[in-house]
């Protein structure tokens, strides 16, 4: 076999410190992996502290009470529920259960980069089916399923083009679905969204359909490093899932720290105010610079800044981490994730010098 491409992930600020030479990491700030700018739930960083005195001990292999905590949230049984080293090892599970040569997937062009991955190592056969909008083409997508096809990648909201496709357009998507395809709806982002803006995609967890809903802890709830999500799917599908899990593959901390932070409601409001003031400010900004911007509804943004690698080197420089999206066939562009108030402003003021000097 080749070699496999490698995932790019946001830079951490202790290598651009180390790389650039600031002596005060905190000079530095990082709007680029799309994490929580508050930082974690309290109630989690409480739960943390507990579970510590504790680490001696294995964790429960089983999830037992986060489970049922998730189940209860959620409308479903426990053993509807696995518990995952954040989704993106659900995503890993998904492609084991399911691929393997001369099978296939079928994903947006501009969505979460990882499918395409998995499918690889899997020898499977990858169809990108373009975005229409910067947005998922539900029907288009529809028609690019194979005899072949085992799943399909519904990153929604969709990172990172912060678009979503609407309840409307997933049902009439899930009408004619083809039976012997597993529909993944990857949703890490979706409690940043208001309640009456989520679409209800585990109902069909509930009706006994092929789906797979992916969720997270590390955006909405602040838990990145810790990494801790989760699958919903049918009890066959889990048990699926749990043939190939490591045992112990969640922590104990990263245990605690999520069934407390399912539980902070208070935390989560500020979250989503924290977003959305972020995102019009960002947005208002852009505006005033004559830049193209994709409209987003998490926590960043899609921007399009004309030489996007050498816009992020230079950001980069005066100590502002952002994403280059030419890994993503968008070379113009950079995402930005909403920080503070101050990293915000900081970064306006940044993006405005920085696009001035590489326009001229």
């Amino acid at each position: 076999m080749g070699k496999l491409p490698v995932y790019e992930p946001g830079k951490p600020i202790e290598e651009v410190a180390r790389e650039l030479g600031f002596e005060d990491e905190s000079a530095i700030s990082k709007l680029a992996a799309n994490e929580n700018a508050l930082g974690p739930s309290p109630k989690a960083l409480a739960a943390i502290h507990a579970a510590a005195e504790k680490m001696h001990l294995y964790p429960d292999g089983g999830a037992f009470r986060l489970r049922r905590a998730l189940s209860s949230r959620l409308g479903v049984k426990p053993e509807q529920v696995l518990v995952t080293n954040g989704s993106n090892e659900a995503i890993v599970f998904l492609a084991g259960v399911f691929l393997g040569p001369g099978k296939g997937i079928v994903m947006a062009d501009r969505a979460f980069v990882v499918y395409k991955l998995v499918a690889l190592a899997a020898q499977s056969r990858t169809i990108q089916v373009p975005m229409r909008s910067f947005t998922h083409d539900l029907d288009a997508m529809l028609g690019a399923i194979k005899p072949e096809t085992r799943i399909v990648f519904i990153s929604n909201p969709n990172n990172p083009t912060s678009t979503m496709v609407s309840q409307d357009e997933i049902e009439r998507f899930m009408d004619k679905v083809p039976d012997h395809v597993v529909v993944c709806f990857d949703e890490a982002y979706i409690e940043l969204l208001e309640p009456d803006l989520q679409p209800d995609t585990i109902r069909y967890v509930r009706e006994g359909r092929n789906v797979f809903v992916l969720r997270t802890f590390s955006k909405t709830y602040g838990l990145a490093g810790l990494r801790i999500g989760y699958a919903v799917a049918p009890e066959a599908g889990i048990a699926l899932m749990n043939n190939i899990r490591q045992p112990f593959n969640v922590s104990a901390m990263a245990l605690a720290a999520a069934e407390a932070a399912l539980g902070d409601n208070a935390f989560v409001a500020r979250t989503r105010g924290m977003v959305r003031d972020g995102i019009r400010y960002l947005e208002a900004g852009f505006k005033r610079l004559g830049l193209e911007y994709v409209p987003a509804v998490a926590n960043f943004v899609l921007v399009r800044v004309g030489q996007g690698r050498k816009v992020f080197q230079a950001l980069m420089k005066k100590g502002l981490i952002v994403r280059p999206m030419d890994v993503y066939g968008l070379p113009e562009y950079v995402r930005v994730t909403t920080g503070t108030v101050e990293e915000n402003r900081r970064f306006m003021d940044a993006l405005a010098e920085v696009v001035g000097c590489t326009t001229k």
